[in-house]
């Protein structure tokens, strides 16, 4: 991180004396909070005010800082925690989770609370018929990288088949997913062990061409589950009463 910026909680505390004087509660989180920060990294402010109508996120400059303002009242940043959380991706609850309440009119340490309410209570689980389709498509997926010919397509196919196999791997276990960077972080998380193999496939991919190793770690992941599903496979076919027996 730059040394010449201002220190990343006083640029925060600045910012919202300027911005939110009101009877706000706010809250720095994101990668100063948990000591990743690097030269590109930004702040990521929490708003709660019940003077807000609707939710808004914003973005600007201050102080040398990018800044990324998340603006709620209550009743939305509830609503936003149960939304990050159906889709696997907590990244608002984790954000108040981990924030440092840099003005407090009251509730920030309730905000926080129910943030890790959240977060330990983990996504909600995959049905069956779910994790058949995510099969389906993953292998989809697995059959494109397996029979692509032409290098530039995949590369690409391999970092969709990178993205939807951390998700497989995390949901079924009923872990929370990421994004970008988030994803290995996520993995890390949950086996590390695991996360070396998957990093090193792709990566043995990305130097030399070879794709037996990430074909044989989608096939030991899927295996559990039944393996790779084609034949029988259907979305939205209305059974008949002799194929629902």
């Amino acid at each position: 991180m730059s040394s010449k910026r201002m220190e990343p909680l006083k640029a925060a505390k600045l910012f919202t004396e300027e911005n939110f004087s009101g009877s706000a509660t706010v809250l720095l989180g994101g990668s100063v909070v948990r000591g990743e920060a690097t030269d590109t990294s930004d702040l990521d402010i929490v708003v709660i005010d019940e003077k807000v109508k609707t939710a808004y996120r914003e973005s600007l400059i201050a102080y040398d800082w990018p800044i990324e303002v998340f603006v709620h009242n209550e009743e939305t940043l509830i609503e936003y925690f149960k939304s990050d959380c159906e889709r696997g991706r907590p990244s608002l609850p984790r954000m108040v989770a981990e924030g440092i309440i840099i003005k407090d009119h009251g509730s920030g340490s309730e905000f926080k609370e129910t943030a890790e309410t959240f977060l330990k209570e983990g996504p909600p689980d995959w049905n069956s018929s779910t994790i058949r389709m995510k099969r389906y498509f993953l292998t989809d997926l697995l059959d494109d990288f397996v029979g692509s010919k032409k290098r530039g397509e995949t590369i690409f196919i391999a970092g969709s088949l990178a993205e939807a196999l951390h998700e497989f791997v995390l949901r079924t276990n009923r872990r929370w997913v990421g994004s970008s960077k988030w994803i290995v972080r996520a993995l890390s998380e949950y086996d590390r062990v695991f996360t070396e193999r998957f990093v090193n496939s792709f990566e043995y991919f990305y130097k030399t061409g070879d794709k037996q190793r990430v074909i044989s770690l989608v096939d030991s992941v899927l295996k559990p589950h039944g393996g790779r599903l084609f034949d029988g496979f259907s979305i939205g076919k209305e059974l008949d009463a002799n194929e629902e027996k």
